[in-house]
């Protein structure tokens, strides 16, 4: 009877923490079923008059820049900037507005910076011409010290004093090296 009871014991201690589980569990999942609307990005639903407004305003929110992002165009972004900016380029569009016009009106509104190849102008000649006179420069100097290496070393002549000199060690030099080599031959070594 004793192990009856120890068994029962076990058995509803085992399935209360089963429950407590599987409630702390549905919890999880109704909290995060809850919030999940709130943690998806709002989708921009545009409701446009042929398939050719749709293609124009698609190519448009592609190639102007989001201001905030600065790396993502408009279509890309979630910023409430580029939400608004495309609003904005819808309603142009609607209105019968060309690309041309919402880019003018994008940049006359945010600046050359919404444009990924903003026009060569006096304010950004350095951003167009600053890498080619990099290179140019960098270039030149090359060649320069190129050039300014100096003549290149030739055989200079001993005058007569000095080959003396380099004959004597040259002859000191092969001496100790075949009393060396007597040494080793004398002391069973052979040499190389």
């Amino acid at each position: 009877m004793k192990s009856v009871n120890l068994f029962k014991g076990a058995c509803s201690a085992f399935f209360a923490a089963a429950l407590t589980v599987t409630a702390y569990t549905s919890v999880a999942a109704l909290t995060a079923v809850a919030t999940a609307p709130a943690a998806v990005a709002a989708i921009d639903v545009y409701e446009f008059k042929d398939v050719e407004q749709e293609k124009e305003f698609h190519e448009l929110t592609q190639t102007l820049r989001c201001p905030k992002c600065q790396n993502n165009s408009i279509a890309d972004s979630n910023a409430p900037l580029a939400q608004d900016m495309r609003q904005k380029a819808f309603e142009m569009l609607n209105e019968g507005k060309s690309k041309t016009d919402v880019v003018d009106y994008m940049i006359a509104r945010y600046g050359n910076f919404v444009t990924y190849n903003p026009p060569v102008m006096m304010s950004t000649i350095i951003l167009w011409a600053g890498p080619v006179v990099f290179i140019l420069v960098g270039f030149t100097v090359l060649v320069l010290r190129s050039r300014k290496r100096g003549e290149p070393v030739t055989d200079s002549k001993f005058d007569a004093e000095e080959q003396a000199r380099l004959k004597a060690l040259m002859t000191e030099l092969d001496a100790s090296e075949n009393d060396g080599n007597n040494a080793d031959n004398q002391n069973g070594k052979v040499s190389k």
